[in-house]
C-alpha cells in the first residue's frame, strides 16, 4: 500500500501522456493505455487516490489504528482490482489478493464493528410508532428514487446509450475517392474540403472526418427506401444537402448529391470496429509476457 500509493503521491506509476501518446489515435490504445493516459492526464486524481493507499498503508503500522487502517486499504483495493478488471490491466491475482489481506486483518473486528454500527443510530421521534413511519417513509422514498434514476437511465441507453437504434449505414467509412464538379480530388493534407472519413453513429446525425483530423458535424436524415441522404446544420437552418446512395457491396457506399453548390461524388469502404485495439482487446485473467498491453 505504501509503495503503490507513495507512486501515485509523486505521480510517476501513470506519467503525463508522452509527446508520442499525446498524437496517437484514442481507438488505437489498449484498454490499459486508455487508462494509464487517462489518469496521467490527471496528476491532482492520482495524487489523491494515491493518498488514499498510502494513508491505508501507514495506518496498518500502528496496532491501534490496525482496523482504520484495513478499512481504507480495503475500500481503495476494491478501487484497483475493479479498475484491473476492468481495463485489462495486469496484476489482476496480486490486486486480489492485497484486497483479501485487509479482510483478514478484519474478520475477528465484524461482530464488534457490527454492533458499533446498530447501536450508534439515533432515533428521530421518541415514540416508537413514530419512528416505524419514519422509517417507512424512508423506504418508500428510497424506492421511489431508485425507480425514477432506473427509468431515467433505461430511457437514456435506449435514445443515446448502447441500447440506441443504430442507423441504416452505421459505421466507419474510409472515402477511397472523391470528386467535385467531377474534378477528382486526391487526399491532399493542403485540402480543406476533400473528407477522409464519413461517421454514422448516431439515427439523426452524422459527421464527416477531414485530411487534418478535425470533424465537420451535421444532422442526418436517411431514408432507405428511396436510396437518399438529407444533411442540414444545426446553426444555419436554411443549408442543405442531398445525396442519393447506393450499396454495391456490404462493405462499400457510393454517396451522389449536391453540396454547398458543388456536384460531389464519393466511393466509400467500411472499416471494421473491431479493428481498433481499444475495441478487440478483450479480457485476460492471466496475461503471458507478450500479451502484456502497452500503457
Amino acid at each position: 500500500m505504501i509503495i503503490y500509493g507513495m507512486s501515485k503521491v509523486i505521480p510517476v506509476q501513470m506519467p503525463y501522456p508522452s509527446l508520442t501518446r499525446l498524437l496517437q489515435p484514442f481507438g488505437t490504445l489498449s484498454p490499459m493505455g486508455a487508462l494509464w493516459g487517462s489518469m496521467g492526464a490527471t496528476p491532482v486524481y492520482e495524487t489523491f487516490t494515491g493518498f488514499a493507499e498510502l494513508a491505508g498503508g501507514l495506518l496498518l503500522i500502528v496496532p491501534r489504528t490496525t482496523i482504520f487502517g484495513s478499512l481504507i486499504s480495503l475500500a481503495a483495493m476494491i478501487q484497483v482490482f475493479m479498475t484491473n478488471m476492468s481495463y485489462d490491466v495486469p496484476a489482476k491475482r496480486f490486486a486480489f489478493h492485497t484486497m483479501l489481506l485487509p479482510c483478514f486483518l478484519l474478520a475477528p473486528e465484524i461482530p464488534r464493528l457490527v454492533r458499533s454500527v446498530l447501536s450508534s443510530q439515533d432515533q428521530l421521534f421518541r415514540g416508537v410508532r413514530a419512528n416505524r413511519i419514519a422509517f417507512a417513509a424512508q423506504i418508500m422514498l428510497g424506492l421511489w428514487l431508485i425507480g425514477v434514476s432506473c427509468n431515467y437511465a433505461w430511457g437514456a441507453w435506449n435514445t443515446r446509450g448502447g441500447g440506441r437504434p443504430l442507423p441504416p449505414l452505421y459505421g466507419i467509412w474510409e472515402v477511397k475517392q472523391m470528386s467535385i464538379d467531377e474534378q477528382p480530388r486526391p487526399p491532399l493534407l493542403t485540402d480543406s474540403t476533400r473528407w477522409r472519413r464519413a461517421i454514422f453513429d448516431f439515427p439523426d446525425r452524422m459527421a464527416f472526418q477531414r485530411l487534418d483530423n478535425t470533424f465537420a458535424s451535421y444532422g442526418a436524415s436517411v431514408n432507405l427506401p428511396e436510396r437518399t441522404l438529407a444533411l442540414t446544420k444545426s446553426d444555419d437552418k436554411n443549408w442543405r444537402a442531398n445525396f442519393t446512395f447506393q450499396r454495391p457491396a456490404g462493405d462499400q457506399l457510393i454517396l451522389d448529391g449536391r453540396m454547398d453548390n458543388h456536384q460531389v461524388h464519393m466511393e466509400l469502404q467500411s472499416t471494421d470496429r473491431n479493428s481498433f485495439l481499444l475495441v478487440s482487446r478483450g479480457f485476460h485473467w492471466v496475461q503471458e509476457f507478450k500479451l502484456l498491453p502497452q500503457p
